[in-house]
């Protein structure tokens, strides 16, 4: 039987238009839907469990988005055909997602969640990750799971000047706004993007228009679902409540924790205050009483913790570590820390430190990306590493985390518009993360810029970034410059702004609460640039610009371009010539072919072992022009003639036939020219009989007069 479908479109207002379909692929998932646009399709389907684990307080939730090589009509690289772990743009897109469904469930909705997206058919002029929030949201939309309020994600660019919705590959390089945003009908709930120096203004104004675009899409859902038959959300057991335990821990806790928040204390310090107050909660309840009900007396700490901490800055403006609302924790910073590496610098604020490295190569060093949505190479990228000790944990280590990946890209995405764009290095920074309380990768980002001007490399601009938080009852609010962990935690957003003097390079915005208004809004992103500014000047004060040159342990790199017929010359038979002059000259030579010129980059640390190399360049280029006079030694000596190799380029040999060494006739070349004779020649260019290159000694001496014939 064929399945009843239902379709609903979206027009875009450009002539492009995105269709959602429910009814035809995985109806044995709670949800599924299949959105369109251009011949992109991403199939999306919710599923989650009909009972939940007791023991488990929070939504286990697992957002995954997956790109089939099929869907663009290639092979997966690599020895196994087979598609594998996720790839970083994936999880890149996975978080996306995440960070926008996963506070729109019931606070106490505990069930096991799964929201699945793939890419089933790719469309090149489709940037599919733009999708996957709608196709979410839409799959939840059709099913039964409690979810409060549907959502959409758009990409939005602007191009000559004109904000743009969901644009193409190729449009978003000429774009100098590519920004994420996630939102509900009523409010913005993530952004996250990158800009070349744009204000806090033209920045507010294209999360605008991006959110006017969502509304569009949630209303092309909610048709959809009403179509569908929207169906009764399913009862769940929601976490077990006692007013009257709630009741006593308040009274017991409130009043010693709002004293602790109010006095300002480093974090192990007010962590152990807290815990002393929770240990004489505890002491109030029977052993019998805290078997049955200790997870109650736990959580209500919590919430009672969570309402002093919040109303202490609300009511007298003063953070846990006594800091104002404006007020940025001491920084002290360091560069040419570790001396080996390339560049180095270290950067402490407050209790958060990142210890940046950059490493300089050639394009073979270059990052790979190889995914059904996407081919090409990074000359710049930045790794994050987050070790468990940075926080004084013991815990095993998984492998590269989601939020690992996730923090580096905002931080490589910060800096990258900074590198010049004729740089000739590829260029890899990784942040190691040495101690966190509060936005590590807006320590990475001021790491990374020092590091990168230690290294010689000469960014067009130096970078700054802050961390903002926000907390409000509804009427009253606080903005927070550079927040603590506890602040994020306990918070009602995390605003992370990057930017030069000159403007925002990139940012990303997790809003835990509904109707975050755009006065807010434009209030934390005025602070966050005075924060800003002030940790820039702080980075100046370390390292006011790149240095001049790389240092003397740091390979240098210099390129050359050469017609491309003289590649294979360069190679010599299988790669004899380039490997000989490498182990001759202790270089590295990588040569790539580009629009039928020879690129030709030469990394070494030693400039006697470069001269070298761009002297046998020289050599194998050489073209000697007509008429001109070229300098040659003879190298070798034959009856009718001289080998000669001009000097300024060896290895270029040519035949000085003997009719050419002199004026008067020549019985023996020896008579006038000996091995290792050094004269000039004239380039006579192609002989047309012999089809071989001619030069002459003879002309460029004066013709003897000639003898009166006798009569």
């Amino acid at each position: 039987m064929i399945p009843q479908l239902f379709v609903e479109k979206i027009d875009l207002g450009d002539g492009r238009s995105i269709t959602i379909e429910t009814g035809r692929l995985a109806k044995q998932a709670d949800g599924s839907v299949v959105v369109r646009m251009g011949d992109t399709m991403i199939l999306a389907t919710a599923v989650s469990a009909r009972t939940s684990n007791p023991a488990v307080d929070f939504l286990p939730l697992t957002v995954d988005y997956r790109e089939k090589f099929a869907a663009a009509g290639r092979f997966p690289g690599g020895f196994f055909k087979r598609e594998a772990r996720p790839s970083d743009s994936e999880v890149l897109t996975m978080r996306l997602v995440d960070r926008v469904l996963r506070p729109l469930f019931p606070d106490d909705y505990h069930a096991e969640t799964q929201v699945m997206i793939q890419l089933m058919s790719h469309d090149e002029t489709v940037m599919p990750d733009a999708l996957a929030g709608l196709a979410a949201s839409a799959a939840l939309a059709v099913s039964d799971i409690p979810f409060y309020n549907l959502i959409s994600e758009v990409r939005v660019a602007r191009i000559d000047g004109k904000l743009v919705i969901n644009p193409s590959r190729e449009d978003l390089e000429k774009s100098d706004i590519d920004m994420m945003i996630g939102a509900s009908m009523d409010s913005v709930a993530m952004v996250e993007g990158e800009m070349k120096e744009i204000s806090e203004a033209e920045m507010i104004e294209a999360i605008k228009f991006a959110h006017e675009a969502i509304k569009v899409q949630i209303q092309a859902q909610l048709r959809l679902q009403a179509a569908f038959g929207k169906k009764e959300i399913r009862t769940y057991e929601g976490e077990k409540e006692n007013e009257e335990i709630y009741k006593k821990v308040k009274a017991a806790a409130y009043d010693k924790i709002y004293a602790i928040a109010k006095v300002g204390s480093a974090k192990h310090e007010r962590g152990a205050a807290f815990a002393e107050v929770k240990e004489e909660v505890k002491a109030l309840f029977t052993e019998e009483e805290l078997a049955a009900d200790g997870d109650l007396v736990s959580k209500y700490f919590y919430k009672t913790n969570k309402e002093a901490v919040r109303n202490v800055v609300l009511e007298l403006g003063v953070r846990l570590d006594g800091r104002k609302t404006t007020d940025i924790r001491p920084i002290w910073c360091e560069t040419d820390y570790l001396p080996r590496v390339h560049g180095s610098s270290l950067f402490t604020r407050g209790e958060t430190q990142a210890l940046a490295t950059v490493t300089l190569g050639t394009s073979r060093e270059a990052n790979q990306i190889d995914s059904p949505s996407e081919q090409g190479e990074e000359k710049f990228y930045l790794h994050y590493n987050f070790p468990p000790f940075s926080t004084g944990e013991a815990k095993p280590l998984r492998g590269t985390s989601r939020r690992e990946v996730g923090h580096g890209n905002l931080a490589q995405r910060a800096l990258k518009n900074m590198i010049p764009a004729d740089c000739p290095y590829t260029i890899r920074v990784v942040s190691e993360v040495l101690e966190s309380n509060g936005s590590s990768s807006m320590a990475t980002v001021c790491a990374g810029t020092m590091a990168l001007m230690d290294a010689g490399v000469q960014m067009v601009k130096p970078v700054s970034g802050i961390a903002m938080g926000l907390i409000t009852d509804g009427e009253k609010f606080a903005v927070l410059s550079d927040i603590l962990g506890d602040e994020d935690h306990l918070g009602d957003m995390d605003f992370k702004v990057t930017g030069t003097a000159d403007g925002i390079t990139a940012c990303q915005m997790d809003i835990k609460i509904d109707g975050l208004r755009y006065d807010i809004m434009e209030q934390a992103l005025n602070q966050a640039r005075d924060g800003r500014m002030h940790i820039l000047g702080k980075l100046t004060e370390t390292i006011a610009a790149p240095r001049a040159d790389v240092k003397a342990h740091a390979p240098k790199i210099i390129t050359r371009t050469i017609p491309g017929n003289f590649i294979g010359a360069l190679i010599g038979p299988g790669g004899k010539v380039i490997q000989e002059l490498q182990k001759a000259t202790g270089t590295t030579i990588v040569i790539n072919e580009v629009d039928e010129q020879g690129v030709i980059e030469i990394l070494g640390t030693d400039p006697a072992g470069i001269e070298a190399v761009l002297a046998k360049i020289k050599s194998i280029t050489f073209k000697p022009q007509m008429g001109e006079a070229y300098e040659v030694k003879v190298i070798k000596m034959l009856d009718f003639g001289a080998v000669v190799e001009y000097t300024s380029a060896p290895g270029n040999e040519v035949l000085l036939h003997v009719s050419e060494l002199a004026w008067e006739r020549t019985e023996n070349v020896t008579d006038v020219v000996n091995m290792g004779d050094v004269f000039q020649v004239k380039y006579l260019g192609v002989d047309p009989k012999t089809k071989k290159e001619k030069v002459s000694r003879k002309a460029l001496l004066q013709r003897p007069p000639r003898e009166d014939k006798k009569e």
